[in-house]
């Protein structure tokens, strides 16, 4: 069997919740039976395994005073509050409608304003009484750890947010990595256009070598062709000259038949 000190230590405050939860969700009892249950336990029982399936006893109870301020901190506050408030609420608006009734129509006795005025005075009061009684804000929402639990999960956090920053960063050093690449593969295709261009200024400027080549053949077939020229035309000239002189032979030679045939 285990045992506690006392409820007020943060293990009593963690059992009061439990033992609120199993009673209420667990076991289904009414909130009235509930808070009557839960106010035994937190002012004079000792062994509250009458009453949850837990085997516990408390070696020191609080008592009346110091009993009741717990179970108002740990319990009506921080489950029914919701609910008191909810009611100051109606309780205000039935004031309301009594007092604008009364205030246009004599069927209001004003007992009965009066009566509204002290249901809602008086719910002020316990929510007053409820809201003095608020958790301190290191047990808000029933979160009682131990300093070394605290502690750790509060490393597991840091870690989970440096690893959350971590691989961010590895995204990040990715997506620069694919814009180098690209940027890499955008400044080459710069480069090849730029040869490009130059290779063909260059041969804008200066003549191809193989035209060159082609230029000079072509006038070395030119000149060729003009001594070719030439000769034919010594040639032709060649054979006019013994044309005329075989003409020239033939007609003396006709003359000088002639001569002799007179005489």
């Amino acid at each position: 069997m285990r045992s506690i000190e006392t409820l007020t230590s943060i293990e009593g405050r963690k059992l009061l919740l439990e033992i609120f939860h199993e009673l209420r969700y667990e076991k289904q009892r009414p909130s009235l039976a509930t808070l009557g249950i839960l106010w035994k336990i937190c002012t004079q029982e000792r062994d509250i395994s009458k009453y949850v399936k837990k085997d516990v006893t408390i070696a020191h109870p609080l008592g009346f005073f110091s009993g009741t301020g717990l179970w108002m901190e740990e319990i009506v506050n921080r489950y029914f509050f919701a609910t008191i408030n909810s009611f100051v609420y109606f309780g205000a608006a039935i004031l309301l409608i009594l007092i604008g009734i009364r205030r246009f129509s004599d069927k209001i006795d004003d007992s009965i304003v009066i009566a509204g005025i002290a249901f809602e005075s008086l719910m002020l009061i316990f929510m007053f009484i409820v809201m003095l009684f608020t958790p301190k804000d290191d047990s808000k929402n029933g979160s009682y750890q131990d300093d070394d639990k605290s502690s750790v999960t509060d490393l597991i956090i840091e870690v989970g947010e440096i690893a959350t920053d971590f691989a961010k960063v590895v995204v990040n050093l990715e997506k620069l990595s694919d814009n180098i690449t690209t940027l890499i593969e955008t400044q080459q295709l710069l480069v090849q256009s730029v040869n490009h261009v130059a290779e063909l200024t260059s041969q804008a400027v200066s003549p191809n070598p193989k035209l060159l080549e082609t230029m000079e053949r072509t006038s070395i077939a030119l000149e060729s062709f003009k001594q070719s020229v030439d000769n034919l035309n010594l040639s032709a000239e060649a054979l006019r000259k013994d044309e005329i002189e075989l003409a020239v032979r033939r007609e003396v030679e006709r003359i000088l038949v002639q001569k002799l045939s007179n005489s």
